[in-house]
């Protein structure tokens, strides 16, 4: 017999809480297998008052009582200094304890960082946990990491983060071979920054098991050139915000025009389907896996809708069946290989001199000549 999949949930994180994670809980229940339970961490009184309206839901879940809750605006410093006894505390503890094996938050993101890599600490040799996120293309979803977790990043860790992102794409997204790229300024080699071009080096000696393309630009996000995008945490925040805005706009214009008369509203009657269709497609994933820590944590939106943070919950039971983990460990034994500075070409100082004495070229043009 199996052991049922526990999923830890921080259900009074992000802007809304219980409101928003208990009608998600009930929405992912209805496509996930019967051996998945739930730990739901928060108010117990509010968190039992919410879910006795789900019977279904509720006789597959148990609810653990926190006391706080971490504010979304608190500093990742003070979250970890107080962090106890909140419901996103007790949630990550929960997979350390091994009571659960995947956690959920839609809290403070600096505050689930901080305490996740405190907790779970980090697998291998790797040194910070990367946020990952999918974003919709017409060749299928393309991985984008780091989308917030680390500001600066060094050749290393931007190397780190496309094993990770590799071995996330696989299991997330099924493919078996996916192509990876560093996002900079243009293709050419000579471009961008000191630590994406080492990174550039690194990945094309190609000591690594992965199938790297080269440099991206931010076009070739959406284009889907490939399905692993890497950058640092600032310029991958940046372009997912970006993408964001530019998909608010359009479907903002698109009511504005649909409002703007009667012939129009009647056509937007006629379009609905395809126009919720199209917003669905132009929004990035809202649910932001943490690669690299013992265990996985997923990060919801802040202000994630039942149908967001459901996604997130799927999410966190289909990585906590795959074996994604392991293969960024294999990739990661590579690692202090690849890394390793290619040894000097031999200047011409240091190249050997032959002498006739040494039986060299010129004693042997001297010994046929006798």
């Amino acid at each position: 017999m199996t052991q049922p999949l526990v999923i830890s949930i921080d259900a009074m994180g992000g802007d809304h809480g219980p409101p928003v994670v208990i009608p998600a809980l009930v929405r992912a229940l209805a496509s996930l297998p019967e051996d998945v339970r739930f730990l739901l961490h928060g108010d117990e009184a509010v968190l039992t008052a919410a879910l006795a309206k789900h019977r279904d839901a509720a006789r597959r879940v148990e609810i653990r009582h926190a006391e706080r809750v971490i504010a979304m605006d608190e500093k990742p410093a003070q979250a970890l200094r107080r962090g106890k006894g909140t419901s996103m505390w007790a949630a990550v503890e929960a997979i350390r304890e091994g009571q659960a094996t995947a956690a959920v938050s839609a809290g403070n993101t600096g505050a689930l960082v901080a305490i996740s890599k405190l907790i779970l600490r980090m697998t291998g040799d790797l040194e910070r946990p990367a946020l990952v996120t999918s974003i919709p293309t017409p060749r299928g979803p393309t991985t984008l990491l780091d989308a917030g977790a680390n500001i600066d990043c060094d050749a290393e860790r931007l190397v780190e983060f496309a094993i990770m992102g590799e071995a996330y794409h696989r299991a997330a997204h099924g493919l078996s071979k996916p192509t990876v790229g560093l996002l900079n300024v243009g293709s050419e080699e000579m471009k961008g920054h000191e630590e994406v071009r080492e990174a550039n080096r690194i990945l094309r000696e190609g000591k690594i098991d992965l199938d790297y393309r080269g440099f991206v630009e931010g076009d070739d996000i959406t284009h889907g050139a490939v399905d692993v995008v890497v950058t640092d945490g600032f310029t991958g925040n940046v372009a997912l915000k970006a993408m964001e805005g530019a998909a608010g706009f359009m479907i903002a214009e698109l009511r504005s025009a649909f409002a703007s008369g009667v012939f129009a509203s009647l056509g937007y009657m006629l379009a609905r389907p395809a126009l919720l269709k199209f917003r669905e497609r132009l929004s990035p994933t809202p649910a932001a896996p943490l690669l690299g820590l013992n265990g996985i944590v997923v990060k919801c939106h802040g202000g994630a809708s039942d149908r967001d943070f459901a996604m997130a919950i799927r999410l966190a039971a289909d990585l906590a069946r795959s074996d994604f983990s392991a293969e960024i460990e294999r990739n990661m034994r590579r690692l202090p290989d690849a890394l390793a500075e290619p040894a000097p070409a031999p200047t011409i100082e240091a190249l050997p001199t032959e002498t006739p004495a040494s039986g060299g070229s010129e004693g042997a043009a001297q010994g046929a000549s006798e």
